[in-house]
């Protein structure tokens, strides 16, 4: 599903040369779910972007779907990114001007697919997380983790590869964090691949495997808290 050969990512900091990442090897599986831990400053956020085809390495493979993607242009990377992968960010990135259904048919508005199919595909997934009642409320018209449903609805409509959740409790109550972890692991045993950052023991403990960081390097690839 998603292999890492080698890869590596550097970048000049003033005088400083910043190693991000260094030789990271690794393999996730479909239908597995996996999280990276670490501290500030270890890399983690690096892979993630890397995997998310936002950021291409210095060297190595980073091979998506039996696809090496690491080496491509921008315009390549960002049909891969609208095909095959979902994002969710902590910050939820939801348009204030448009509503639910306007959030969640984002992704198609550059591919093939009618409005009025995309309006269905966004209907059922909204109402797949549980928001049937909230469809045509903008943002500041939702809580946090209705806000985050709508983001998790989005990460689905081209019904992605993977799912690449970067720190989803981030902003959210104990609560509502454990109704969203509730509802990615639904979809894991649905099928959905999911890799998720967090440095919250408590949040990668709802993963399968866990792969701690430090420093740009991996140091457990199946971390037990």
């Amino acid at each position: 599903m998603l292999e890492l050969r080698n890869i590596c990512k550097s970048f000049v900091n003033g005088a400083e040369q910043v190693h991000a990442l260094q030789d990271i090897t690794l393999q996730v599986q479909e239908n597995e779910f996996v999280a990276f831990m670490g501290s500030s400053g270890s890399g983690k956020s690096t892979l993630m972007n890397i995997l998310g085809c936002l950021d291409t390495p210095n060297g190595g493979q980073y091979l998506l779907d039996n696809q090496d993607v690491a080496s491509l242009d921008d315009d390549t990377l960002s049909k891969i990114r609208n095909q095959h992968i979902g994002f969710i960010f902590q910050t939820f990135h939801l348009l204030p001007k448009l509503d639910a259904i306007g959030n969640v048919k984002l992704p198609l508005r550059y591919s093939d697919v009618s409005d009025e199919e995309a309006t269905a595909r966004a209907i059922a997934l909204l109402t797949k997380v549980g928001l049937e009642h909230r469809m045509h409320h903008k943002p500041f018209e939702m809580s946090g983790g209705q806000r985050q449903r709508v983001a998790i609805a989005r990460a689905l409509i081209n019904n992605p590869t993977v799912i690449l959740a970067d720190e989803p409790t981030g902003n959210l109550d104990s609560k509502t964090s454990v109704e969203i972890m509730a509802l990615l692991i639904d979809l894991h045993k649905q099928g959905q691949t999911i890799v998720m950052v967090t440095h919250e023991d408590d949040i990668a403990q709802y993963a399968q495997r866990i792969v701690m960081m430090r420093d740009g390097k991996i140091l457990d690839l199946d971390y037990k808290v």
